[in-house]
């Protein structure tokens, strides 16, 4: 059924989706963590029961979520050696070590006090159970910073080499192959990004009890807690997200061309277009809604400021606008909305009415997955921008792929959809159901009740002095 397909494409649609999936995770679990360190130090410093239970009730649900994450990451990396054989290597030398930092450093990290954060509390103290949280969270931020200096690498690539086999190497310092032009914008931009979703997630379920029970403590405390966060991050993401794309309109001009619809360029300003229907067969954009001379003031800073189009670009060298097109705007769009849930709850706030006002609430659980949404959307921008290559002008897609026959890809991207949906999916359903629960007064503690091996019941206790039969 495969046979008239390109094995590229289902390549590339097998790693778009084990990918998106995997994404999911990291980025909650990277602002849970530090949510999870800041709820016990409020508890260590206050005493206040009300904290420990809502950490221990999101304790749980991290436990999920991290374990789904590592397992999502695991399969998608096998994707190098099966489908991108060689892109594995041709980069492999300078990929390779950024994945290792990644294991030795976060990886370790979060694996030697992942134990004692969900099951240590009552057997090493509070002091070490905290540092212990502490270094979870700074292994999630840790895997964060190899990942992304590895992923950047790739779009803005430098420090390197290309040697005789056709290789890149290292070049003259690994700091300048890790600090790649792209590589702190988008570590700032994807970090707040982490943790604008965990706010968003955080906030919805807050909203969710206080619509059954608007004088419940714990949902009280979340709700508020996470509009803190939004009302306080958002602008900034806003602010992040800006100079990231100004820095990809110096390295990657043609993704921000499709980024903006500029099929043709503006030598006397540039506009905004807001809405439209890209012509790809017509390099034009159709039906659009726009505000004159606004991009070249967004991104020049000059209502007169010109700016070059796709058609400076070649055919063969330009990314797809219409998926740019699109999710660059749902990205945008939700961060506004975040932006706005923010200001919503500060004037609640201010009238001492945000655990009264419903619709807010309501708008809250309605924006519980935007955070999710927004991360895939951008990062559909950043890794569909930098098309046709994968390494930005040095390395073709179509050069990078391994020679496998279309049925051997298509068979395994229908496994991991099967697969993925049943398994992602009951993990998935058991966090809503988690969730939907609430937190219990005097939460206990994870793993609390004794672990028996399955099928062993344990025998009534015998009286002192018993003999056996």
């Amino acid at each position: 059924m495969f046979d008239a397909v390109d094995p590229i494409l289902l390549a590339r649609a097998q790693f778009a989706f084990t990918v998106s999936f995997h994404f999911i995770f990291p980025s909650f679990s990277i602002g849970l963590a530090s949510y999870l360190a800041v709820l016990e130090a409020l508890w260590l410093r206050t005493g206040k029961q009300l904290y420990l239970d809502i950490f221990r009730f999101w304790l749980k649900i991290f436990a999920v979520a991290f374990a789904m994450g590592v397992v999502s990451g695991i399969v998608m990396s096998y994707q190098f050696g099966t489908n991108w054989a060689v892109f594995s290597d041709k980069t492999g030398p300078v990929i390779g070590p950024l994945m290792a930092y990644e294991v030795l450093t976060a990886f370790f990290l979060e694996a030697g006090f992942l134990g004692v954060m969900l099951f240590g509390m009552e057997k090493v103290g509070r002091r070490l159970h905290f540092a212990a949280t502490c270094m979870v969270a700074l292994g999630t931020f840790i895997s964060a910073f190899w990942i992304l200096s590895a992923n950047s690498w790739m779009q803005t690539p430098a420090g390197y080499a290309i040697n005789a086999q056709g290789q890149f190497v290292m070049a003259g310092s690994w700091l300048k192959v890790i600090f790649n032009p792209s590589f702190p914008y988008r570590l700032a931009h994807t970090v707040i990004g982490a943790y604008l979703t965990t706010s968003l997630v955080v906030g919805a379920t807050g909203a969710w009890h206080l619509l059954k029970d608007r004088t419940d403590p714990h949902a009280r405390k979340i709700f508020s807690m996470a509009m803190w966060m939004a009302a306080l991050v958002a602008p900034i993401q806003i602010l992040a997200g800006d100079t990231q794309g100004l820095n990809t309109l110096d390295h990657q001009p043609a993704k921000v061309m499709a980024m903006e619809g500029h099929y043709s360029s503006h030598p006397d300003g540039a506009p905004l277009i807001l809405f439209g229907i890209p012509n790809g067969r017509e390099k034009r954009m159709d039906y659009a809604f726009e505000i004159p001379k606004a991009s070249s003031l967004i991104l020049k800073h000059d209502l007169s400021a010109p700016l070059a189009g796709l058609d400076t670009v070649p055919a063969d060298e330009q990314p797809p606008v219409a998926i740019l097109f699109w999710s660059f705007r749902v990205m945008v769009g939700l961060g506004f909305a975040m932006f706005g849930l923010g200001l919503w709850s500060l004037v609640a706030r201010a009238r001492g009415r945000l655990y009264d006002w419903r619709w807010l609430h309501r708008a809250g659980v309605a924006m519980g997955p935007a955070g999710f949404v927004a991360v895939i959307a951008g990062w559909v921008t950043t890794e569909v921008g930098r098309q046709p290559w994968t390494v930005w002008h040095l390395l073709r897609t179509t050069e990078s792929a391994s020679p496998l026959a279309a049925p051997a890809v298509g068979a395994s991207l229908i496994a991991f959809v099967g697969v993925y949906f049943a398994v992602f999916g009951i993990g998935t359903w058991y966090i809503l159901k988690l969730i939907a629960k609430g937190v219990e007064p005097g939460e206990p503690e994870l793993g609390h009740a004794p672990i028996r091996t399955a099928g062993i019941t344990p025998g009534p206790a015998q009286p002192s002095g018993g003999q056996m039969s």
